[in-house]
């Protein structure tokens, strides 16, 4: 049986994983639960299972019956801190929410586990499952390679059901996909004093506003306006009373880039205006920047070409779909850093299934027809990649 009917056959299962593990949703850092059935569902399957006693997540691992390299597929499994309106009878009820599709990926890579297993015999080499977590933290997928999950693994493949593409098609494009995402906090230190006389004080929020408005023209001005760059200010808080003058100013912001270049440029280009601002206006400001995930690239082209061709042994040319690069971001490129990888999309958008909500929404759903193509890429990939090599 070849693997797109196996995918078919394991349809009611892929189905129903996936609305269990949508009932139940563990945030970032917390998918105990999560993990441990996981990893019962893998055992029951015969697949050996790999658990991390101070991490969540997991690694099961399909020997196949003839010698050659390993390949990892990858699914994330973490939930947003949102509360679901969407009124589906296996709705979550605790406050949490699969509001990004982490259920479809978690049941899309066991759908390929039950393909895979039952081709056993088949397979020349390995495949390893990673049931990453903590994916929405920007960084849990450090966790993985910093520990040596990676070593000597020849490829990863991971894919991202997405809600403003429509189903069933798949978006496997080579090149940038998604941007870097870094973060920073800025404290502005000024003088206090009664809102009557400013000039006694030294304003922190007037420096702080300054710091907001000058920073935009780092995007506007100095990064070259053919390469995307945002920078944004998600958080300011500051100042103890209307009518006192603010010492103390801090806030918060992330920096998304497509360039790897101007990636490592923007933290001092940041600092600098930062200060120098600050400065001008008779107060202190330190910056502290933490670097997260880089830009997604899809630039292995005989990794692409195997994914694309998967998909059209599949389900034919018109399988495919273009979709815009995003900003957005996703910490699989810490796997993609450390190993050849691609990352590709799903469309779940279906207007006539009133499906027509994006990612991180709080109704947010999918259209459960395209789990099954998911799993069948999942595995189809890992044996094609496996037989080329």
């Amino acid at each position: 049986m070849d693997v797109k009917n196996l995918a078919e056959k394991y349809n009611d299962y892929i189905v129903e994983r996936r609305r269990y593990y949508h009932s139940v949703p563990e945030l970032s850092f917390e998918e105990v639960n999560t993990t441990k059935q996981l990893a019962h569902d893998l055992k029951e399957m015969g697949i050996e299972v790999k658990i991390f006693d101070d991490y969540n997540g997991l690694i099961g691992t399909i020997q196949g019956a003839k010698p050659g390299k390993t390949v990892m597929l990858r699914a994330d499994i973490d939930a947003l801190p949102v509360e679901e309106h969407t009124d589906l009878p296996y709705a979550s009820s605790n406050g949490n929410m699969h509001a990004c599709g982490h259920d479809a990926h978690i049941s899309m890579l066991l759908g390929a586990a039950k393909i895979l297993v039952n081709m056993k015999n088949q397979l020349n080499g390995t495949v390893k499952l990673l049931f990453q977590a903590a994916e929405e933290s920007c960084h849990g997928a450090k966790y993985y390679v910093d520990n040596g999950v990676l070593d000597g693994i020849d490829a990863v493949f991971g894919m991202h059901i997405w809600g403003s593409l429509d189903a069933p098609y798949f978006n496997l494009e080579s090149g940038v996909r998604m941007a870097s995402v870094d973060n920073f906090k800025i404290t502005v230190k000024g003088v206090s004093s009664h809102g009557s006389a400013p000039h006694l004080g030294k304003d922190a929020i007037i420096a702080a506003s300054s710091i907001i408005m000058n920073l935009q023209t780092l995007v506007s001005r100095v990064n070259d306006p053919l390469n995307p760059l945002v920078i944004s200010i998600g958080t300011v808080k500051g100042g103890q009373r209307f009518n006192i003058i603010a010492n103390n100013v801090e806030m918060e912001g992330t920096v998304r880039t497509h360039s790897r270049e101007i990636r490592s440029s923007v933290e001092a280009n940041l600092r600098s205006v930062v200060e120098n601002t600050a400065k001008l206006l008779g107060c202190e400001a330190k910056l502290e920047y933490s670097y997260y995930a880089a830009p997604i690239i899809n630039e292995h082209e005989k990794i692409n070409n195997i994914v694309r061709n998967a998909a059209i042994k599949l389900y034919g040319n018109e399988s495919l779909i273009h979709m815009p690069t995003l900003m957005g971001s996703e910490d699989f490129a810490y796997l993609m850093e450390k190993v050849p990888g691609f990352y590709g999309f799903i469309g779940t958008r279906n207007e006539e299934k009133g499906l027509i909500y994006s990612n991180h929404n709080d109704k947010f759903t999918i259209d459960e027809d395209v789990l099954h193509r998911g799993s069948a890429l999942y595995a189809q990939f890992a044996c094609d990649f496996l037989d080329e090599n």
